[in-house]
């Protein structure tokens, strides 16, 4: 189904508030682990993004070959370069362990790398981030890890996976959806599998969905049981290679804003954290594409990632309206 009044309505509880009530980091702590040597751009998109998004502090934990390219790009970014190729994971628990504690989501993927020592710092993160209770959105070669050992990521409803069209068709045959599946339930099929994991399927339009049925649910995730919902919101007419970073920033950090609603930093507490992500999902995706479409008007077949982030706090406007930005008004009474 397409987005519904309802549906925004929910996603814009989950807005905090600017009214001068929160202090800093009550509007979202995110954190991206990725950036090996070949890859720095991903992990600063999506970590910028949170930030124009709207979250109070955005770290990015990477290696020490990609850290000073990262905090050149940057000086409202907090980097740790603690995932030395030539430590180990057992060296790095404690440091990533502590950095965590301070955090309300993790996004792994952007930039990641397949290099066996990345890989093996993302598990770990994944792994440290489920104990806490975290949010988690995983893209690009995160899905290639968990592809690989589904059980890292099966059954954390709290987690996001964020495919493209090739990432979502080696992920289908991973988790071993039925290819006779109409294409429009397969995310929900895929969702399942992964023991009601929100898919976000990037497309023409983008489809989330969660499927918690068959699975051994607690009540409140059993009351999710099966959704999918179309987002449609025009983007630009040219796809840059790095829409997806900036999309994994606006859902982490919607999904940042979901923790601090959770923990009672603001809110009404009527939104069950079990549909957090299916929100983030859909919030973070009509945003990104929204500013897609803009930076396209504006510089056509030339645009590039890098366009598209001063578009996010205007995008963020045009799809929520401006008392969620001014705090004129409760967000649950905006009127679009």
């Amino acid at each position: 189904m397409p987005v519904s009044r309802i549906i925004l309505d929910q996603i814009k509880r989950l807005i905090p508030p600017l009214d001068g009530t929160l202090h800093k980091g009550q509007s979202g702590r995110v954190a991206v682990l990725g950036g090996a040597l070949d890859y720095t751009g991903a992990p600063f998109f999506a970590a910028i993004s949170a930030l124009r998004f709207g979250a109070d502090l955005s770290h990015v934990i990477c290696s020490p070959t990609a850290a000073g390219a990262i905090k050149s790009y940057s000086p409202d970014l907090i980097v740790h370069p603690i995932l030395d190729e030539h430590s180990s994971p057992k060296t790095v628990k404690p440091a990533l362990q502590s950095l965590l504690d301070r955090l309300h989501v993790l996004i792994v993927g952007p930039g990641l790398g397949r290099e066996a020592y990345m890989q093996d710092y993302a598990k770990l993160a994944v792994s440290l981030a489920r104990e806490k209770g975290m949010f988690i959105v995983l893209d690009a070669d995160a899905l290639y890890m968990i592809g690989k050992d589904i059980s890292i990521i099966k059954g954390y409803r709290r987690a996001v996976v964020t495919p493209n069209i090739v990432e979502f068709k080696r992920l289908k045959e991973q988790v071993g959806a039925d290819p006779n599946t109409p294409a429009d339930q397969l995310a929900g099929l895929v969702s399942r599998l992964l023991g009601g994991v929100t898919v976000l399927e990037k497309g023409a339009k983008d489809i989330i969905s969660i499927d918690t049925t068959g699975s051994e649910a607690d009540l409140e995730a059993s009351q999710l049981a099966k959704e999918t919902i179309e987002v449609d919101t025009p983007g630009g007419l040219k796809r840059c290679g790095g829409q997806g970073d900036i999309l994994s920033g606006c859902v982490g950090t919607f999904m940042a804003w979901g923790k601090c609603y959770e923990d009672g930093a603001f809110g009404d507490g009527e939104i069950a954290a079990s549909r957090v992500p299916l929100l983030a999902a859909v919030g973070g995706s009509m945003v990104t594409r929204t500013a897609s479409r803009r930076a396209f008007f504006k510089e056509g077949r030339g645009v590039v990632t890098q366009d598209l982030i001063p578009e996010i706090g205007r995008s963020f406007v045009e799809v929520f309206g401006a008392s969620a930005v001014d705090g004129s008004q409760p967000a649950r009474d905006l009127k679009l």
